[in-house]
């Protein structure tokens, strides 16, 4: 091996007329080295310099010929210290999840990009916003329960196991909490979730059966586009983090991971500046917000003056601004723990209970905690019912936790960041025990599947758009037409009309009042009827029923109607 010439940009490790480039970002004044180790050396055994005079600004570059990557791995020293590739690709290290790795005893290093892969003609699968809907999963959680009955827990290859499940659940598009390599220990405690500093642009060896993180991902990816499940990969990266390097590592998954979209958070990375990339205006930016989980899960536990809030959050479109729908999501309770706790019980956490957010607009139905009783029972599975009715049933993408759809539980902790173990894993024990929410949840997104009235493309404007004698969108109450203006009320009529999209017309009555209410039926053009589909407060689903009364329905306390215009 010889050191010749380089440049400065790409930062990171490329391949170029039989060279191996190196380019990384140095403190003037600072002594850098590339560090080359062969494989399975503890030390490195060839240390080429980088002067500073040589480089450009703040930039050392070189490039080494005679390299053979799949025998090497590399880092940096720089001041005398032990540095990794920022920019690194991938990471030689142990797969045991939760070590406290010691890069100053060169127990991780860079690895060199990998070969070519077969990508078998896949390619990104585009699904329209309002035609998906979403899974949130930790990659690690989903699978590593000895109840989840895959061969590789845990891992990318795991998650791709449970494909046939998420296809019966109808779910085509999962969300993915961070995958790249970050510390696993901070301060002290097991940094589960992966929030925080990390390799942005390496796939995490812990999540790889084989150790091959980058081809395992890729594996997975493929796997899930051939069954028209989308992969999007939340991206939070760090206050400070350079808007560049956010944008290049996005990039960089969507091409070379044919990933299909990405979570970021607005306030870390400029928003428009993602947008307005001509590269990725080819996926899926997402941001997520709380605006329409505090919504719902205030009107589902029955404040009042939540009715015109509730309205708008019926009608928001995920395509004009990137906020997906979610009621949970990995902190603020699991659906379960939402109708069963009043406080959170984070004292597994080690922080005295302090840690965690503090307002949950949760309400244990009387009880809190687990309890036997059968009316509380009762009133938590009708409650988790009405939940999924409101995120089904709302205009913009739907995301579901993982687990929610069968009862899984965090035994009310609701910041599980620091927890790998059964309290944060999916029990998926929860699909036997609740197989009569499983189910429900099926039929859920399949009817919203069904009718287009449910996800249109555009969105609503409360106007009659295409002429045909009923607005896009129109809100009642216990009186038809007449949306309630009343603080205290906690009922609303919604109806969608399925004319602009050639269905049929689709009215949700909701009931968040703990006293049952009669609803007046807004009278339906062309001699059509209606006919109720299904009612949290009487069956968990039926089939569709004409209605005697075709004037009203009357609404059991807290339950929720379904109801088409045929």
């Amino acid at each position: 091996m010889k050191k010749v010439e380089g440049y400065p940009q790409p930062f990171g490790v490329t391949y170029g007329n039989g060279k191996v480039n190196f380019a990384v970002s140095v403190p003037a004044g600072k002594r850098c080295e590339l560090l080359l180790y062969r494989v399975g050396h503890k030390e490195p055994g060839t240390i080429f310099e980088m002067p500073e005079e040589e480089g450009l600004g703040e930039v050392r570059f070189l490039a080494v010929e005679g390299l053979d990557g799949r025998k090497y791995e590399y880092n940096y020293r720089i001041g005398g210290k032990v540095f990794v590739d920022p920019f690194v690709k991938g990471l030689a290290r142990t797969r045991q999840f939760g070590k406290k790795i010691n890069a100053e005893a060169h127990e991780i290093r860079g690895k060199f990009p990998d070969a070519e892969y077969d990508w078998e003609g896949d390619t990104y699968l585009k699904i329209p916003y309002h035609e998906v809907t979403a899974y949130s999963l930790h990659i690690r959680g989903f699978t590593k329960h000895s109840s989840s009955k895959v061969k590789r827990k845990g891992t990318f290859a795991g998650a791709a196991e449970k494909i046939p499940y998420l296809k019966e659940l109808g779910i085509n598009q999962i969300q993915c909490m961070p995958i790249y390599e970050f510390d696993e220990i901070v301060d002290g405690k097991v940094n589960y979730w992966g929030y925080g500093k990390g390799y942005f642009f390496s796939p995490k060896t812990a999540y790889s059966a084989c150790g091959h993180a980058a081809e395992e991902l890729k594996d997975m990816v493929k796997a899930f586009h051939k069954a028209g499940i989308e992969v999007v990969l939340e991206m939070p990266f760090y206050e400070g983090i350079l808007p560049q390097i956010a944008v290049e590592c996005l990039k960089y998954y969507m091409l070379e991971y044919h990933i299909d979209g990405f979570i970021v958070n607005p306030y870390i990375v400029p928003w428009d500046s993602l947008k307005q990339d001509p590269l990725l205006k080819g996926i899926k930016l997402m941001q997520k917000e709380d605006g329409f989980q505090n919504i719902m899960r205030r009107f589902l536990k029955g404040d009042e003056g939540m009715v015109r809030d509730v309205m708008e959050a019926f009608k928001h479109n995920t395509k004009a601004d990137g906020k997906c729908n979610y009621i949970t999501g990995q902190t603020g309770f699991t659906l379960h723990d939402l109708v069963s706790y009043d406080g959170k019980h984070n004292e597994a956490n080690g922080e005295r209970n302090f840690d965690g957010p503090d307002y949950n607009y949760s309400w244990n139905c009387g009880v809190e905690g687990p309890s036997r009783k059968k009316r509380i029972v009762e009133l938590r599975n009708n409650q988790i019912r009405n939940a999924f009715a409101l995120l089904l049933t709302a205009q913009g993408t739907p995301c579901i936790l993982a687990g929610d759809e069968f009862g899984n539980s965090q035994k009310g902790n609701n910041n599980v960041y620091c927890q790998d173990n059964e309290i944060a894993w999916l029990d998926w024990n929860g699909t036997e025990r609740n197989g009569g929410l499983l189910e429900y949840v099926k039929c859920l997104i399949a009817l919203r599947r069904e009718h287009p009235a449910l996800h249109k493309e555009q969105r609503l404007l409360e106007q009659d758009v295409i002429g045909c004698g009923m607005p896009d969108v129109s809100y009642h109450g216990e009186n038809a037409w007449q949306a309630p203006a009343e603080v205290p009320s906690r009922q609303l009529g919604v109806m969608y009309s399925g004319a602009d999209v050639k269905d049929v017309d689709c009215y949700i009555a909701c009931n968040m009042h703990w006293t049952g209410h009669e609803y007046a039926l807004p009278t339906l053009p062309n001699r059509k009827k209606w006919y109720l589909v299904y009612n949290t407060g009487t069956d968990m689903q039926t089939e569709e029923t004409l209605i005697e009364d075709q004037k009203r329905i009357r609404l059991e306390a807290r339950s929720i109607a379904f109801l088409v215009g045929r």
